[in-house]
């Protein structure tokens, strides 16, 4: 019986259109795991869907004057088409509207709290009695607890990156009509993860996982503790209790149950009911997640912690494959800052093969990579042109030349030519082993490698001279027989990589059917039997400096554009104050001794500075700006009669003084003042 793998991709939020970012952590990846499978012979089935819950998409909605059903139905069209255009091919791509979701849902929710690990929990939220309901924390803003902002999100400050509950603001506020919100009780239920903690480091310990998955998932159970999963919104699945009518369960509670909910309504498309259980219920199918980062604490501790909760033993996940981010020239892709790519003029000139070639060659596996149109234009000449598309155009040219078209036999084989096999061998083991190990960067490498290897033997063996002479006729047929060989070996490693490629080159050796459908051991091993080789096609074309320039206009016009529309204004000047009313800021000049990250923080540093008199911890919401080491030996300003408050578990004894316009924030730093000096 044939051994089933089950892959899953991240679902992509239904929320706005995917870029390459997206593509180069999760789904590419997972599409070549899935089709490397395939060629090893093994049952495989590749399930994703849209994830269309959450206040994200309520506000989202609201703001572009759509309904939620709307937004979503815009947006999964949009990211479906784009994954059509770059042959990522699911089995079956859901959405987590279906009616096969809520049923799934409302299980899992009910054999948790029938287990005793849900518990109800009154909480404080903000109310709108101008909307007659409850805001989340998106919905709502108001004045920073820490620094004064008058515009802080309900859940993050963008000035002084303070993380507070919405309820700490002070004035707080809808954000969509500027209506005051009050405080008022309501009922929440909450999911104890924290009575998991042992069942998931026994998990945790059982998997063979990369260090930064690992290491990230590590942490959140050491600090597991009860987590809500119900919010008072009206889009999203709702809570199955009487007691919690107008209630929905989170986004994130919903969103990963989305596999199981796809995967069943998968099989009854297929008329066969059952066939999930086969994946889902089967301790002996190997399951593989790829996700990006972000989504390691969901997948590698929350969702394992709700499957451990379930009275059906549903496949906890085998291997958990995380990438890092992936950039667009230096910074991070951003549809809403311009910083992205016109997926509509790429495609005008470019094919779906060069793009999954360049984002698996920089593919974000270990670290932050990045797209830039200089490198992806180097790539398609030098490598796909100059290497991979150069060794197949020359022999198959060469054979129809010199040999009408006929394929070779071969006679004797010299030395070189049997380390040539060897070394082909060789390779070819080494990209089956990456693909089984999710190293898809390093096949890209492989792949170029072995394309070199047969431009260097056709090279050495050089043909064009042994075609002159008859006596050397059987010589060459063995190089041009190799030759052949090595091109079938790189259509097959390249198959899973760039598919429409891999299938072209394929039928140029005379192969039927479709490469993708056959096996690899098969293939491999096969002696081709069709005599007569198909006319060369040339697979890629050289990218012009020109294309490429259009390509960079067109990104720096985007962003002109949407710095223009989005050209932030100056804040008005707060209400006057006395001069004694200033006064009574303390003000002192203070030095960085040490600067380290606030853990589960983007925005955090601690700073242990020195004020002369005496040394302090002070938490600053800096550290998108400056790095640890720009800061250690500053000399900068600090709020020194602040009253204490603790941020992210760690208590802040001062506030340090920075300009912020915009996105660019710069900390105010003194040069001759010592440590403790009065600024007035």
């Amino acid at each position: 019986m044939r051994q089933r793998v089950l892959v899953t991709a991240a679902l992509p939020y239904a929320n706005g259109p995917l870029h390459f970012g997206h593509i180069a952590g999760a789904y590419l990846p997972a599409d070549c795991y899935a089709r490397f499978e395939r060629l090893q012979g093994r049952d495989v089935l590749y399930i994703c869907g849209s994830d269309e819950y959450g206040v994200a998409i309520t506000l989202s909605a609201e703001l572009a004057g759509r309904t939620p059903k709307e937004h979503v139905d815009l947006y999964h069209e949009i990211n479906q088409k784009f994954f059509s255009q770059l042959q990522i091919h699911f089995d079956h791509f859901s959405r987590t509207t279906t009616s096969f979701h809520q049923p799934i849902v409302h299980a899992f929710f009910q054999n948790l709290y029938g287990n005793g690990f849900i518990e109800p929990q009154d909480t404080e939220q903000l109310y709108s009695e101008a909307d007659h309901r409850f805001l989340a924390d998106r919905y709502v803003i108001g004045t920073c607890p820490r620094c004064g902002f008058e515009e802080a999100r309900g859940d993050e400050c963008g000035k002084c990156g303070a993380s507070y509950e919405a309820t700490d603001l002070k004035q707080p506020r809808s954000k969509l009509t500027g209506a005051s919100l009050q405080k008022r009780c309501t009922r929440h239920w909450y999911l104890r993860f924290d009575r998991f903690r042992e069942k998931l480091e026994a998990f945790l310990a059982s998997r063979d996982w990369k260090p930064n998955v690992e290491n990230f998932a590590r942490q959140y159970v050491e600090d597991l503790r009860p987590r809500a999963i119900t919010r008072d919104l009206e889009w999203g699945v709702p809570v199955p209790l009487a007691e919690a009518k107008d209630k929905v369960f989170y986004v994130w509670f919903d969103a990963p149950i989305g596999y199981i909910s796809a995967t069943v309504e998968w099989a009854a498309k297929k008329a066969t009911p059952s066939a999930w259980e086969e994946y889902w219920l089967n301790p002996e199918t190997k399951y593989v997640q790829f996700i990006g980062k972000d989504n390691i604490p969901f997948h590698a501790v929350f969702f394992p912690a709700m499957i451990m909760g379930q009275n059906r033993p549903y496949k906890l996940v085998d291997d958990l494959v995380a990438n890092e981010f992936y950039n667009l020239e230096g910074k991070q892709f951003s549809k809403s800052d311009g910083w992205t790519i016109d997926l509509d003029l790429f495609f005008e000139h470019f094919s779906a093969d060069q793009i999954r070639y360049v984002l698996a060659a920089n593919a974000p596996e270990t670290a932050d990579s990045e797209f830039t149109w200089k490198d992806f234009q180097q790539r398609c000449n030098g490598e796909l042109v100059g290497k991979f598309g150069n060794l197949i155009n020359r022999v198959l040219v060469f054979i129809q030349t010199h040999g009408e078209g006929c394929r070779p036999s071969v006679a004797v084989k010299e030395e070189f030519d049997l380390q040539f096999e060897k070394d082909c061998l060789r390779l070819m083991s080494e990209i089956e082993q990456n693909y089984q190990g999710y190293r898809l960067r390093k096949v890209a490498s492989l792949v170029m490698e072995l394309a070199q290897l047969g431009n260097a033997y056709f090279d050495q063996k050089a043909p064009w001279k042994d075609v002159k002479d008859p006596a050397r006729h059987d010589r060459m047929k063995t190089t041009l027989a190799l030759c052949l060989e090595a091109i079938k070996y790189l259509a097959l490693a390249s198959s899973a990589l760039m598919p429409d490629t891999a299938q072209k080159i394929w039928q140029m050796l005379g192969g039927e059917g479709s490469l993708a459908d056959l096996n690899w051991k098969k293939v491999l091993e096969a002696k081709f039997i069709t005599p007569k080789l198909q006319p060369p096609q040339l697979l890629f074309q050289r990218v012009e400096d020109d294309i490429i320039a259009i390509q960079v206009k067109r990104l720096k016009h985007m962003q002109e554009t949407a710095c223009a529309v989005q050209a932030p204004p100056y804040l008005p000047l707060k209400p006057q104050i006395t001069i004694d009313q200033f006064q009574q800021v303390d003000l002192r000049v203070a030095t960085i001794l040490e600067v380290e990250k606030v853990p589960k923080s983007k925005k955090l540093l601690k700073l242990y500075v020195d004020l002369g008199f005496e040394k302090r911890t002070v938490v600053s919401g800096i550290s998108l700006h400056y790095t640890p080491e720009q800061l250690v030996g500053k000399k900068v300003i600090l709020v020194a009669n602040l009253k204490p408050s603790t941020l992210m578990g760690v208590e802040s004894q001062g506030m340090v003084l920075a300009g912020l316009h915009d996105d660019k924030l710069e900390v105010i730093t003194v040069v001759d003042l010592p440590g403790g000096a009065e600024v007035s």
